[in-house]
């Protein structure tokens, strides 16, 4: 099992040129769960920004280092910023930033409000409390997709300031009522949001990621300010996993392998959706008994989205797809892939 060392660390204003100039640097210099507070020019105000709650999502780490080493950063933000570096020891294990959570350990982000409160508990409760203690204005938790795909937003109630919040980074929201035991389900008496800014190796989510801090940094108000874009919101997705002990593989055809096959490009479909009737992948003689899909009451629905002809998985409906990976680790894990059906 994994050592869980449960100490935060806390730096306040940090100067640019004391940070190592580089993520990678900057990564490797810190021991453990880290707090860095950089006061605003309203210190009577504070807004939280996380980060590396898993440790192979970097890109709102690497933008809060862009940030922090930033000339911009001169410039005062309109309010004091704390930002959270959740699990910078899983991150920092070779290669840097491919590791979820340290081996033999936790998903830190299904710890939250558990009640227990030792090992990764704790460390998910005394986060939480760095939360509290400032009495945030916002809370905006930084993700990368499980695969490629575009970015979208996650919250557990939609207002005008969450709708506002989210336009800072991206154009969808999904609006979920899933429960997993993540930060963005504590309440924190103010718009919190999760930020899947996309995939963990593309440019474009880092700068998405650094973009959005700017703004929060910057905006004067957090209360009905401005949309920057048009927000879609998309109603409660579902989690389709593989049941206990099933074989995961990837392919481009069915290969006769025990369990789930997914086709091995099942990451296109978190940009484009998948028509009824399409070819997911190809499951064994158990058919749609190896998947698990409900509804928010536990009630079975695979047959709504699945159904099986000649061992093929077919869509039963036209549906957004959303965490589509083929990262065969948190696949079975955690999930294959968020579903909903189109028009809902």
């Amino acid at each position: 099992m994994a050592i869980v060392f449960n100490e935060i660390s806390y730096f306040k204003d940090p100067s640019p040129g004391s940070l190592p100039p580089d993520y990678q640097g900057f990564l490797l210099s810190l021991a453990g769960p880290t707090v860095i507070d950089i006061s605003g020019q309203d210190t009577s105000r504070c807004r939280v920004i996380t980060s590396l709650l898993h440790g192979n999502e970097p890109s709102g780490f690497i933008a809060i280092h862009r940030w922090l080493t930033s000339a911009d950063k001169l410039v005062k933000p309109t309010t004091n910023i704390r930002f959270i570096l959740g699990s910078p020891e899983a991150a920092s294990l070779a290669p840097l930033l491919s590791h979820r959570y340290l081996p033999g350990g936790k998903d830190l982000n299904r710890c939250f409000g558990s009640g227990e409160n030792s090992g990764y508990y704790l460390r998910a409760n005394l986060i939480a409390d760095a939360i509290h203690q400032v009495s945030p204005e916002v809370v905006v938790d930084l993700h990368n997709t499980s695969g490629s795909g575009p970015a979208f937003a996650v919250c557990h109630g939609i207002t005008a300031n969450v709708l506002s919040l989210s336009s800072f980074f991206c154009e969808t929201i999904i609006l979920s009522a899933i429960r997993l035991g993540a930060l963005l389900e504590q309440d924190f008496s103010c718009p919190t949001i999760t930020v899947e800014c996309g995939g963990c190796n593309d440019e474009f989510a880092h700068e998405l990621a650094y973009e959005g801090i700017c703004h929060i940094s910057a905006c004067e108000t957090t209360r009905y300010f401005h949309q920057e874009r048009e927000v879609e919101v998309v109603y409660q997705p579902h989690r389709l996993r593989l049941k206990q002990d099933i074989n995961l593989s990837y392919g481009g055809q069915n290969s006769g392998c025990h369990g789930v096959t997914l086709k091995a490009d099942i990451e296109q479909y978190n940009f484009t959706g998948a028509r009824k009737g399409e070819v997911l992948g190809w499951l064994d003689h158990k058919g749609l008994d190896n998947l698990l899909l409900t509804d928010e009451q536990g009630k079975d629905i695979i047959g709504e989205y699945f159904y099986v002809s000649g061992h093929q998985l077919l869509c039963a409906a036209d549906m957004r797809i959303f965490m589509a990976t083929t990262i065969k680790d948190i696949a079975i894990n955690d999930c294959l892939f968020y579903v909903i059906k189109s028009g809902h």
